[in-house]
């Protein structure tokens, strides 16, 4: 098993050293991909970036088999070429693109649901999302589809499939129709509402064609690499899904 996101110090938000992760995740017999964040035009000038070449200079000479060097873009649709660039001129493992600033706002921030009620709140996060995945075929997977309700300021944040699926699907159909893969994130998954969810969306994913997952814990600390694995992988098993990661950007099975 890899988890497949895991962030370090090269990330704002983490000050995990990366020998501490890799000792972590040797000690549970399981691999690691880095993916240090990278959000272009994020709204605190310098907040989720970080030098390139510095990060395969410093990392480098720990990768192995075990150990893979990849990146967590922040997807928009203002920089898709920016992004373009980063992700294929560069020699990552593994590419994940995520949602985390819709239209300028950092959805972590609660200004960004300020006068809106949360079916607005979910609407603008989805079409958000349907457009960047649209334009951006960059990425290997899809990560954390249900970021939003980590952070949402409503008494039940939950992604209600049903209620958000006209978004949802069109979502789901370009991962589908391109191969790529969409990400369980261990996060959350441990609350039984949340997990029953990510099954309905998993389950959808494989009625419109989709076949690979990739799972990651999205630790920032070392407590939380390869948490909640055992839950995801009932998950997969039960949405007729592959695990997989990726290795020089080819997909690997599980």
């Amino acid at each position: 098993m890899f988890d497949c996101h895991v962030h370090t110090e090269f990330s704002t938000d983490s000050s995990m050293k990366l020998k501490d992760a890799i000792k972590k995740a040797k000690d549970i017999g399981i691999g690691l991909i880095i993916t240090e964040h990278m959000d272009l035009k994020y709204p605190v000038e310098g907040n989720f970036q970080f030098d390139v070449k510095r990060y395969f200079k410093e990392y480098g000479y720990l990768k192995n088999d075990k150990v893979l060097l990849g990146i967590e873009l922040g997807l928009r649709t203002d920089c898709i070429d920016e992004n373009k660039i980063i992700a294929l001129e560069n020699p990552f493992d593994y590419v994940i693109g995520s949602i985390h600033v819709v239209n300028g706002i950092d959805i972590y921030q609660d200004y960004f649901y300020a006068e809106k009620d949360k079916n607005q709140a979910y609407e603008e996060y989805f079409k958000f999302m349907y457009e960047c995945v649209k334009e951006s075929d960059f990425f290997d997977s899809l990560g954390h589809i249900d970021y939003i309700a980590r952070y949402a300021p409503f008494e039940d944040t939950e992604i209600y499939y049903d209620i958000y699926s006209d978004y949802i699907d069109e979502v789901l159909k370009i991962l589908s129709n391109r191969e790529k893969a969409i990400e369980v994130n261990t996060r959350r998954i441990n609350d039984k509402k949340a997990a029953e969810n990510i099954l309905t969306i998993l389950k959808r994913f494989n009625e419109l064609g989709g076949k690979y997952v990739t799972i990651g814990s999205d630790a920032h600390n070392t407590s939380d690499i390869g948490n909640n694995f055992n839950m995801a992988l009932d998950l997969v098993e039960k949405s007729n899904l592959k695990v997989v990661y990726f290795k020089e950007r080819k997909m690997e099975y599980i």
